[in-house]
C-alpha cells in the first residue's frame, strides 16, 4: 500500500486531493496541516491557533482561500510549517509519493519567500533523505507574468512572475525541479473551497456596466476535482508515461471569457445588464480603480490565457471531466450560497 503525503491538506486544493485519495482506496494517506488539520483526520487539533499558509491553493491572478478541509478519517495528521524547516525534520520518513500542495497565497514578500521559497526547499531536502520516489508540486500558470498565451505549451513559455506569491513559487519549482520532481501548472481553479476566483470575477461584474472588448478572450479553467485527479495520477504513474517534468493543468477545452463570466452572472445575483455597453480596456479599469477593485483581474479577461494541457492528460491516460458548462452547473448551487455576501 503506498503511502501518499499531501502538504495543504487543509486547504482547497489538498482537501481535494485527499478526498480523490480516500475516494479511490489502496493508499495510506500522511495529511500535513500547519494550523488546522483536516475534518476528520486522526490527531487533529482544533485548538492550534496563528495563520496557516498551508490552507491555499494555487493562485492564478485572483488566488483561492481556505477550502472545506478534506474528510479521510483514520489517515495520520502531521503537524508542520513550511516557514520552520525545523519542524519539517522526518515529515517524509516512510511516504513514498510527496504531494505538495501548500503556498503561501498573498501576504508579504518575506512570508512569500520563507514559505514557498526556502520552505519548499527544505521540504524537497527531507524528501530526499527520505527516499521519497515521486515529488509532485502545485504551481501556478501565473509564473509567466503578464502577457497573451494561445495553446502555450511549458517548454516555449518563459517565465516572468510578477509578484512577490509567484516569483516565490517559481523558485520553488526550481527546488523540486532540482529533486526530479513534476510541476503542474493550472490556470483559473473552479470548484468546493474556491473563495477568490469566482467571488473575485463576481466583483468586477458587478462594477462594469456592460462587457470589456466583447468577453472574447479565451482561457484555461479546471474544477478542483480533476485537478485532483492530475496530482494524484502524476504521483502514481510509472515513471516511463511522464515525458516532461512541467505541465500545464486544465481542461484541454478553453472557454470563451464571456462565456465564464456568463456562468458566473447566473450565479451572483443582479449585474448590469452586458449588452448596455462594450467599454474598452482602458475605461473599464478607470471604473474599477473609482471601486478599490484591482486591474489585474481585469488583464486576465481581456486577453488570451490558453495553456496546451492535452500532454497530461495523455501521459497519465486519464479522461477529463465534464466540459465547463456543465461541470459549472453542478458547482451553481454552491457558488450562490457564497456569493450572499459579496
Amino acid at each position: 500500500m503506498p503511502t501518499i503525503m499531501i502538504t495543504g491538506a487543509a486547504g482547497f486544493i489538498g482537501g481535494h486531493v485527499a478526498r480523490e485519495a480516500e475516494r479511490r482506496g489502496g493508499l495510506s494517506l500522511r495529511l500535513m496541516s500547519h494550523r488546522r488539520p483536516p475534518a476528520g483526520a486522526a490527531g487533529a487539533d482544533p485548538t492550534t491557533a496563528g495563520p496557516d499558509p498551508a490552507t491555499a491553493g494555487p493562485g492564478a491572478g485572483f488566488g483561492h482561500g481556505p477550502g472545506p478541509g478534506a474528510v479521510v478519517p483514520g489517515h495520520r495528521t502531521v503537524r508542520a510549517d513550511l516557514s520552520d524547516p525545523g519542524s519539517l525534520r522526518g515529515v517524509c520518513e516512510g511516504a513514498d509519493v510527496l504531494l505538495h500542495c501548500a503556498s503561501q497565497i498573498g501576504g508579504t514578500p518575506e512570508a512569500n519567500e520563507a514559505v514557498n521559497a526556502r520552505g519548499t526547499a527544505a521540504l524537497m531536502a527531507e524528501a530526499r533523505r527520505a527516499g521519497v520516489s515521486r515529488v509532485v508540486y502545485l504551481s501556478t500558470a501565473s509564473v509567466y507574468g503578464r502577457g497573451s498565451f494561445r495553446a502555450a505549451r511549458p517548454e516555449d513559455l518563459i517565465r516572468n512572475p510578477g509578484s512577490p506569491t509567484s516569483g516565490s513559487r517559481a523558485h520553488a519549482e526550481d527546488a523540486v525541479l532540482a529533486a526530479g520532481g513534476v510541476v503542474l501548472r493550472p490556470h483559473l481553479v473552479l470548484g468546493d473551497g474556491d473563495r477568490w476566483v469566482v467571488p473575485g470575477l463576481a466583483r468586477i461584474l458587478r462594477a462594469l456596466p456592460g462587457t470589456v472588448e466583447g468577453w472574447a478572450a479565451r482561457t484555461s479553467v479546471i474544477t478542483a476535482h480533476d485537478l485532483a485527479r492530475l496530482l494524484l495520477g502524476a504521483g502514481l504513474a510509472p515513471a516511463g508515461d511522464l515525458t516532461a517534468s512541467v505541465y500545464h493543468a486544465a481542461h484541454p477545452v478553453p472557454v470563451t471569457v464571456r462565456t465564464l463570466l456568463g456562468a458566473v452572472a447566473a450565479v451572483a445575483g443582479p449585474a448590469a445588464d452586458p449588452a448596455a455597453e462594450d467599454l474598452t480596456a482602458v475605461r473599464a479599469r478607470e471604473l474599477l480603480a473609482a471601486r478599490g477593485i484591482a486591474a489585474q483581474g481585469l488583464d486576465m479577461l481581456t486577453s488570451d490565457h490558453w495553456f496546451d494541457s492535452d500532454p497530461v492528460w495523455r501521459d497519465l491516460r486519464c479522461t477529463p471531466g465534464p466540459d465547463f458548462e456543465a461541470a459549472f452547473k453542478e458547482l451553481a448551487e454552491g457558488y450562490r450560497r457564497a456569493l450572499l455576501d459579496i
